[in-house]
């Protein structure tokens, strides 16, 4: 498929990316086989999507074109995506739309509760833009969707994969009192490449933030996820992981970095899958409870099965 600079057709001819328009194209780099996938055209999919539109929700599946759409919805998994589909932020990776998002819709936590009983998960996702503009950057929002869950759904296990919060003292502290089963928060690449691919964070903001969660409530497992293919070093990536266990992050991800268009960061090579077989075992020997490494991994990626695999773990460890 061609990697294009998109247009957000929910905002008329506006591009999803303004702030990128100006910059110079970076060719796209054919695929290799063991990362190509099918084009989504199982019934079940086109069922959650149609309820998804039915709802009025956004899902970060869409609108960060995630490559694993079609096996997901079509097995009922969806990451939905609060607070809005356009983002504060422009990183380099990102395909969700930059722009000036509008206020919370208010009713938002009931549809998400309801399409999580009607889809009858065992285990959701619930993610969110940068909101910046925000006092305290969504995390009320995020706490009002939890406790509606649990309300609407109260067998369905929750995870939230977050934003950094920067400069929103007390975020996270509402998050992690709304009792998540899981915390994420993707640290995406090393402290190096954090100007040109992450611009708008700063990476000892988001490693305070998984510390601030495991000290706040030590049972909720924490998370995050790194993309590789961006011109890291593998001494990096180990700096980052031992980083992360000092921080007390029980689950790391790890996946194949891929280009969404022309005007975004290009990428620096695909790392075959015997390397990802590697980076799972040195994550593992440095004593994360559970790793999940290969081209198509995502932060959401079989979360459910991986959410029990967590329980497992916690449990072999305590025995």
């Amino acid at each position: 498929m061609p990697i294009r600079l998109e247009i957000d057709h929910r905002q008329g001819s506006r591009p999803r990316h303004p702030e990128k328009a100006h910059r110079p194209d970076n060719p796209p780099v054919r695929k290799p086989a063991w990362i190509r996938v099918r084009a989504p055209n199982h019934p079940v999919w086109r069922e959650t999507r149609d309820l998804m539109r039915e709802a009025g929700l956004t899902t970060v599946c869409e609108e960060a074109a995630c490559p694993n759409i079609g096996e997901c919805w079509s097995e009922r998994h969806a990451t939905m995506m609060i607070l809005g589909s356009v983002c504060t932020r422009a990183c380099a990776f990102c395909n969700v739309a930059t722009g000036l998002p509008a206020p919370p819709e208010a009713d938002e936590p009931a549809r998400v509760a309801q399409a999580v009983a009607k889809l009858g998960l065992r285990h959701v996702v619930i993610t969110s833009v940068d909101r910046d503009d925000l006092e305290d950057g969504g995390a009320a929002h995020f706490a009002a969707v939890i406790a509606a869950i649990r309300a609407a759904a109260p067998a369905t296990t929750i995870e939230v994969l977050t934003p950094d919060f920067l400069r929103k003292p007390g975020a996270d502290a509402t998050v992690a009192d709304a009792r998540p089963d899981v915390f994420n928060h993707n640290l995406e690449t090393v402290p190096r490449l954090y100007p040109s691919i992450r611009p708008g964070a700063r990476y000892y903001q988001s490693l305070r933030l998984l510390d601030a969660v495991k000290r706040r409530d030590p049972q909720i497992f924490t998370k995050s996820g790194l993309m590789v293919g961006l011109g890291e070093t593998r001494g990096e990536i180990g700096q980052v992981m031992d980083d992360l266990r000092i921080a007390g992050v029980d689950f790391l991800t790890i996946g194949q970095y891929l280009q969404p268009t022309v005007k975004h960061a290009a990428v620096d090579r695909f790392v075959p899958p015997d390397e990802f077989e590697e980076l799972a075992s040195l994550a593992r020997a440095k004593g994360f409870l559970l790793v999940s490494a290969s081209p198509l991994t995502r932060s959401s990626y079989h979360a459910d099965a991986d959410f029990a695999a967590l329980q497992a773990a916690r449990r072999a460890q305590a025995a």
